[in-house]
């Protein structure tokens, strides 16, 4: 899969994508990630990148001209048609919320991906905007299935909305707060998205048996003979884990998960997972793959913190 970010730091992903995972899985082919420098695509001396917003207000724009240079040089085409078309086009945008190495190019840089290609090769172009829609991990496992992200960094008080409308595909915000630019959240969407495509994880179930993972009927990662000492997440939030030493600071591990009973692990494991996901994030609930004995244990979990 391959990750393109426009952004005026370029020099920010450095050290962020030198390390751990990412920068495995570009050593082995898995991922490629290049960086374009917005700066590079001005035509000023002083490569002006930023304007006065119409209409007054506080803060400055990033201007349509050299992003959209960037863009185009990147093979990513003006959509065809006017705004109702720009609409349209952001249907794919509703869809995917509803299922919810690196170098600099130049504006001479060959694009390697056509605009006819879009669609076929799995291309989307997202802004990352504190107005966007919230990127979850069923919008990363969305992404994960693509073969190119080509990812705007926002910068000061946003980018000229006919960017927007023109080029991009959706919008995405990494939660409700405000950034001073799209940099980290474009770290955060290629390190969600890239640990789920296969190949990345050293073991594939790592993805799987996470907060936010499938639902149990969604996996297929059992070993045979083998029985299984966890829940898929179904929406939940993780359990919580251990290791040694069986005691520190005064508090001992739960004995249940070293006692060899993969079935009174699971059960306790799922247990911890709708206890946690009820007191950090109830909202959760609502939409959780939860089975007859989840919604009991969900009760006696409620009556007793009454």
């Amino acid at each position: 899969m391959r990750f393109d970010i426009v952004t005026i730091f370029p020099g920010f992903f450095e050290s962020v994508f030198a390390q751990g995972i990412v920068r495995r899985a570009q050593a082995e082919g898995l991922v490629e990630i290049r960086l374009h420098d917005l700066r590079e695509f001005t035509h000023d001396r002083h490569r002006t990148v930023d304007d006065r917003p119409f209409g007054g207000g506080e803060g400055m724009v990033l201007k349509p001209e050299p992003l959209a240079e960037a863009l185009e040089a990147l093979g990513i085409q003006r959509k065809q048609g006017n705004r109702e078309q720009g609409t349209e086009n952001r249907k794919q945008e509703s869809e995917i919320g509803q299922r919810e190495n690196a170098g600099l190019s130049t504006p001479s840089a060959t694009a390697d991906f056509a605009q006819d290609d879009k669609e076929k090769r799995g291309t989307r172009v997202i802004l990352l905007s504190a107005q966007g829609r919230v990127f979850t991990q069923a919008v990363a496992r969305e992404l994960a299935a693509l073969d190119r992200l080509v990812l705007i960094c926002g910068r000061y008080e946003g980018v000229d909305e006919r960017i927007n409308e023109l080029y991009c595909d959706m919008e995405l915000s990494i939660g409700d707060y405000v950034l001073s630019g799209g940099e980290p959240a474009a770290a955060v969407v290629v390190d969600a998205t890239m640990r789920l495509i296969p190949g990345v994880l050293g073991n594939e179930a790592s993805g799987e048996f996470e907060s936010f993972g499938a639902a149990d009927a969604e996996i297929d990662v059992d070993v045979e003979g083998v029985p299984r000492s966890q829940h898929g997440a179904g929406g939940l939030l993780d359990y919580p884990h251990y290791t040694r030493p069986a005691e520190f600071g005064g508090l001992r591990a739960p004995e249940v998960l070293m006692n060899g009973d993969h079935a009174g692990i699971r059960r306790w494991r799922r247990e911890q997972q709708l206890k946690k996901t009820l007191k950090n994030r109830p909202e959760l609930l609502e939409g959780a793959a939860l089975s007859a004995e989840d919604r009991r244990m969900l009760e006696a979990l409620r009556d007793k913190g009454k």
